[in-house]
């Protein structure tokens, strides 16, 4: 290894008041490109490698014609001091964390990578240490467009990400863990020097000119670690790999374009997406017959084979149905920049029909059925106790949820069939977003002791299913009666730009989000958006345009959330009779002891008696859980018995334990005994307590005294009837 190979190189930059490292040359230097990013003691490893030829399907079939870009991001628990729990105490399958900051490190990487350009690409992050207080997953982003841009994979476009947070109105630069609590903006922001290309995060129901005020000031601190990055990589990057840009057979374009034109305008302007889609397939089968047999007696690799015939291969027909798709792209997209008119007849600002549902299902908590035109979204919530809360282990330390949205998307939903396993990336992103965009409307514990999931399950799919479910999940709520703050809807912008002409459409649909230049997704309440999250293919988006897709974006909110208040406007005032009452208990710290008992038998005792569920907290708060209103009652009266204290002169219903020559001890309060002395067991003079009370009698007694050791005064005579003074006649 050269001496320059070896060298180790380092670029600095203080951003948000800390510093930002970036070095290469010391670490993983037979990976195609590495580095460490570091942000005060948090640092994460970036490699990239690429293959050396394009990927091959199968054993003599061609080379893919895609990307197969791989990020993985990974948390080492080494990096906070820990070690992993478990069976196995070593790191397992991706967490939810770690799969979302993947695909965050993923999205503004893939749309710049030339075109052409199909070899592997891996890119992995791993979290190497961490402070506890600064996030990794931006330093990800940064780390993987440094590790790129040094290596020899023809990426020549880096990228810089931040996240911006607002605290008391103002702005703030990376910041923290802790002040992201106090924050009402959690904004990551990437692009490259000229543009924004991705953005996501959540809010408080913050205003659009706020949100570009958010973004404005990321890009600016964006195009500053570029210029760090652009150095490094003067420095030390490799030279980059040429792309050669296979063209499509003229000759074939010509024929597809002839054979087809016509019937891809028709496809066109059909609003059913599976009437649509029939089109196309029988046009594809129509026109690979008909070539097959116009190409049969033709040459192989332009040499004419004595004795043989050349066959229509798997590459022609692959070619053909590339050539279809792109003249359908091209068709749709001039159709929407010549006269806003798109496939299924809408203009640009156009919303799908809408139709909402509330109750559907008989025994569920709630449930709501959110149609916009061709997608569809059941939404389930139930409400669960403090003990079915999710706990969580990361980095961080360890933490507890008590509100969840999972987001399922089964192949029937497309007309699909293929097996169903876990949920993937795609999955678990979306369930997040629309997890986020309701966080914010979501009741503290104090006011709404339940633990809340939502499920979201996609019955029909024709774009923007992610925001069909923040509607959707908004309705459940509603009908579940969880006081939430406001009713939350969600849209999806599209864009389709050719050179000076862009337009901006409200409400995609599935072909527009995959032909299309961009997807926006808003969410929010009347008040403001609550999320967001942006993805582009192009290679960047002025700050007018995301201006532009904002305004529109408010005014389909305000519309679907007119639809969904005519349906249900606000929570019901009463939860399901399925679902479970909770009952908050606050008790003395030292009082816990007694209501669990020795070995938990007290509370076992308690909750077989009653059929509650109960939990207790180390700062002596009870929940108590149960449809049942009489159980509810019985855990809790029990549960007051253990832990009441005496109050001065409050009559009781005592049951005498021991006698004693003086007098006897009556225990009042389960645990809790007092005397009654021997003088107040009766109006008369009492010659022996058992004149008067025996063991196991109960009697009413009343508190006359409690002196500072806390030993309890009784009295019997208290209790009874009062007796006239007898006057004596002289």
């Amino acid at each position: 290894m050269s001496e320059s190979e070896n060298r180790i190189e380092r670029a600095e930059l203080e951003i948000g008041g800390k510093r930002l490292t970036i070095e290469t040359g010391k670490v993983a230097k037979q990976a195609d490109g590495s580095v460490t990013v570091r942000l005060a003691d948090t640092m994460i490893l970036a490699t990239c490698v690429c293959s050396k030829d394009k990927k091959k399907e199968g054993e003599g079939q061609k080379p893919q014609d895609f990307l197969p870009l791989t990020v993985d991001y990974r948390e080492k628990a080494y990096a906070a001091g820990k070690i992993p729990g478990g069976f196995f105490k070593r790191e397992g399958r991706p967490s939810e964390k770690e799969v979302l900051s993947a695909r965050l490190i993923d999205r503004p990487l893939r749309p710049l990578f030339p075109e052409g350009y199909f070899n592997e690409v891996q890119v992995m992050v791993m979290v190497l240490s961490s402070d506890q207080e600064n996030d990794a997953d931006v330093l990800g982003i940064i780390g993987a467009s440094q590790a790129l841009l040094l290596s020899q994979i023809p990426f020549e476009k880096p990228i810089g990400a931040v996240r911006i947070g607002r605290i008391d109105g103002k702005y703030v630069v990376n910041p923290t863990f802790s002040e992201l609590e106090e924050s009402d903006i959690n904004l990551i922001v990437a692009g490259t020097e000229e543009s924004i290309i991705m953005v996501e995060g959540a809010c408080q129901e913050i205003s659009e000119d706020d949100l570009l005020v958010a973004l404005e000031l990321g890009h600016q601190e964006i195009k500053k670690i570029i210029q760090i990055e652009k150095e490094l990589a003067q420095r030390c990057g490799k030279p980059k790999k040429k792309v050669e840009v296979v063209s499509l057979d003229s000759e074939l374009v010509k024929l597809v374009e002839e054979l087809a034109s016509d019937k891809i305008k028709e496809a066109n302007h059909t609003t059913d997406k599976t009437a649509r889609q029939k089109i196309l397939d029988d046009l594809y089968q129509d026109i690979i017959q008909k070539l097959s047999e116009k190409f049969a007696p033709m040459t192989i690799d332009n040499q004419t084979m004595d004795g043989q015939e050349k066959i229509w291969s798997p590459e022609r027909e692959t070619e053909v149905f590339k050539i279809l798709q792109e003249i359908e792209k091209r068709d749709m997209r001039q159709m929407i920049i010549e006269t806003k008119r798109r496939i299924d007849g809408r203009d640009d600002k156009t919303i799908r029909p809408i139709s909402c549902e509330i109750g559907i299902l008989p025994r569920t908590h709630g449930s709501a059925l959110f149609t916009r035109g061709q997608t569809q979204c059941l939404a389930v919530t139930t409400l669960g106790t403090k003990m079915d809360e999710q706990r969580i282990d990361d980095l961080e330390g360890e933490s507890t949820k008590s509100y969840m949205l999972h987001y399922n998307f089964p192949p029937f939903s497309v007309g699909e069939s293929r097996p169903v396993r876990g949920p993937g990336r795609r999955e678990i992103g979306h369930g997040a977003l629309a997890e986020r965009s309701i966080q914010s409307v979501i009741p503290k514990e104090e006011v709404f002791p339940y633990t809340v999931r939502i499920v979201s399950d996609i019955l029909e799919s024709n774009g923007s299913s992610s925001m069909a479910t923040v509607c959707g999940s908004s309705l459940s709520l509603m009908d579940a009666g969880v006081p939430i703050k406001a009713p939350v809807a969600g849209i999806a912008m599209g864009l389709i730009k050719e050179y000076d002409k862009a337009v901006i459409l409200t409400d995609i649909l599935g072909v527009e989000d995959h032909f299309g230049d961009m997807d926006f997704k808003v969410a929010g309440t009347r008040a403001g958006i609550t999320a967001f999250q942006m993805d582009i293919k192009i290679s960047g988006l002025e700050l007018e345009l995301i201006k532009q897709a904002l305004v529109q974006a408010k005014d389909a909110r305000l519309y679907i959330l007119d639809v969904m208040e005519k349906t249900i406007a606000k929570p019901k005032s009463e939860l399901s009779v399925y679902a479970p009452r909770i009952v908050i208990l606050k008790i003395k710290v030292d009082k816990i002891g007694e209501v669990i008992g020795p070995g938990g038998k007290m509370i076992r005792s308690i909750i077989e008696k009653s059929g509650a569920k109960i939990d207790i907290e180390d700062d002596g708060t009870i929940f108590i859980a149960t449809p049942d209103q009489k159980a509810l009652e019985i855990a809790q009266d029990l549960i007051l018995k253990l832990v009441e204290e005496p109050e001065m002169n409050k009559v009781y219903t005592g049951k005498v334990k021991r006698i004693m020559p003086f007098g006897a001890f009556v225990e009042i309060i389960p645990g809790q005994e007092g005397l009654v002395h021997i003088s107040e067991l009766d109006s008369k003079r009492v010659q022996n307590v058992e004149d008067i009370v025996k063991m196991g009698d109960e009697i009413l007694v009343k508190v006359i005294g409690i002196d500072s050791d806390g030993k309890i005064k009784l009295s019997r005579k208290a209790c009874l009837p009062h007796t006239p003074t007898r006057i004596r006649k002289k």
